[in-house]
């Protein structure tokens, strides 16, 4: 009983801490356009620092591996705000 009360303090932790995280991610993407720089360029500043980080962590490997997945799931649409209709 007591290990499922910390598993869901933990998940409320976890959850907090990708809270804060991508409040301070959208503070400075805000503050990145405010300075004149366009989204793309922030974009892919934050996925190189993002990839680079977790290569760092965890290898080349399963971060390659991470990249085929994420491939998959950018092709189903799941990070698509919006469509465009031709």
């Amino acid at each position: 009983m007591a290990n499922a009360h910390n598993d869901r303090m933990n998940d409320s932790l976890v959850s907090r801490e990708s809270e804060v995280a991508l409040e301070l991610m959208l503070s400075a993407w805000e503050e990145g356009t405010e300075y004149g720089l366009t989204s793309e360029t922030i974009a892919y500043a934050a996925l190189y620092t993002a990839l680079s980080d977790l290569v760092a962590t965890y290898g080349e490997g399963p971060i390659a591996s991470l990249s085929e997945i994420l491939s998959e799931r950018i092709r189903s649409g799941e990070f698509t705000i919006y469509h465009t209709t031709q």
